[in-house]
C-alpha cells in the first residue's frame, strides 16, 4: 500500500461514526419507557402531569433531530445541517426547561402517595444539568466539528439514565446490589457510562488517544452523577427537596 493510500485508509477508519449513539438512545428509551407506558395505559393509575407529557415529547423531538442531523452529516448536507442546528439550540433550551418542570411536577404529585421520594430530584435534575452544560458547550464549539459532535452525543447520553434504570437498573441491578451511594450509581448510571466509555475507547482505538472534548465531557457527567448519588442519601437534601416541592 502506498503512503497516501495508507493515510486515506486510516482517516476513514478513524472517522467518528456518530450514528451509534442515537440508535442506542432510541433503544434505551423504547426499552425503558415502552412497557411502563403500556402498563400505565392499561391500569387505573392517575394520569401523569401534563409536564411529563410535554417533557417526553420534547425529548423524543431531540432524539429525532439528532438522528436526522447525523444523517445530514453523512450525506454532507452541511448547510442544511447548520440550519437545523439553530432549531436544535432552541430545542436544547426546551429540553432543559421541560426537564426541570417535569421532575418538579412528577415528584410533587408523588408527595401525597406512599411512594413519595423528594430526594430523587437530585437524580433527575443532575441529568438536566449535565445536558445543559454539554449542549451549551456543543453550541459554542459548533465550528469545531470534532468537539461539537462528541459534546452533542454526550449531552444526549446524559438524558438516558432514566430509561436504562427502568429497563435494567431497577428490575435487575437493584435486587442484587441493594442501596448505597455506589450501588445507586451502578443501578442508575452504569449503562449510560458504558456508552460514554465506548466513545472514548473508539477514539483511543482509531486515533491513538482520547479526544479532549470527550475527556472533559465524560468527567462532567461522572461528577454530576456522583454528586446526585451523594445528595440522594443526604438528610439535608431530602429536607430541602421536600421544602422545594411543598413550595412548588
Amino acid at each position: 500500500m502506498q503512503p497516501h493510500q495508507r493515510h486515506r485508509a486510516t482517516g476513514n477508519r478513524s472517522r467518528f461514526d456518530a450514528r451509534r449513539t442515537p440508535i442506542s438512545s432510541w433503544l434505551g428509551v423504547l426499552a425503558g419507557f415502552g412497557p411502563e407506558i403500556v402498563k400505565h395505559a392499561r391500569g387505573n393509575e392517575a394520569a401523569y402531569p401534563i409536564a411529563v407529557h410535554i417533557h417526553a415529547a420534547i425529548t423524543v423531538g431531540w432524539l429525532a433531530l439528532l438522528t436526522s442531523q447525523t444523517w445530514l452529516i453523512r450525506k454532507r448536507e452541511l448547510r442544511l445541517h447548520g440550519k437545523w442546528g439553530k432549531v436544535g439550540a432552541l430545542l436544547a433550551v426546551a429540553v432543559v426547561v421541560a426537564g426541570f418542570w417535569a421532575a418538579l411536577a412528577f415528584e410533587k404529585a408523588a408527595m401525597s402517595t406512599p411512594v413519595r421520594r423528594p430526594h430523587f430530584l437530585a437524580i433527575e435534575w443532575s441529568n438536566v444539568i449535565e445536558f445543559a452544560g454539554l449542549a451549551a458547550a456543543a453550541i459554542i464549539a459548533r465550528n469545531r466539528p470534532s468537539e461539537h459532535k462528541r459534546l452533542i452525543l454526550l449531552a444526549t447520553l446524559s438524558l438516558t439514565p432514566a430509561a436504562f434504570n427502568r429497563a435494567v437498573g431497577k428490575p435487575f441491578i437493584h435486587p442484587l446490589l441493594g442501596s448505597g451511594i455506589g450501588q445507586t450509581w451502578v443501578q442508575i448510571f452504569s449503562l449510560t457510562d458504558l456508552m460514554v466509555l465506548g466513545i472514548g475507547l473508539y477514539d483511543w482505538r482509531t486515533r491513538g488517544r482520547v479526544h479532549p472534548a470527550w475527556a472533559i465531557g465524560a468527567l462532567w457527567i461522572l461528577t454530576g452523577q456522583l454528586t446526585a448519588c451523594w445528595l440522594f442519601y443526604s438528610p439535608a437534601w431530602k429536607a430541602t427537596a421536600a421544602f422545594i416541592l411543598r413550595s412548588w
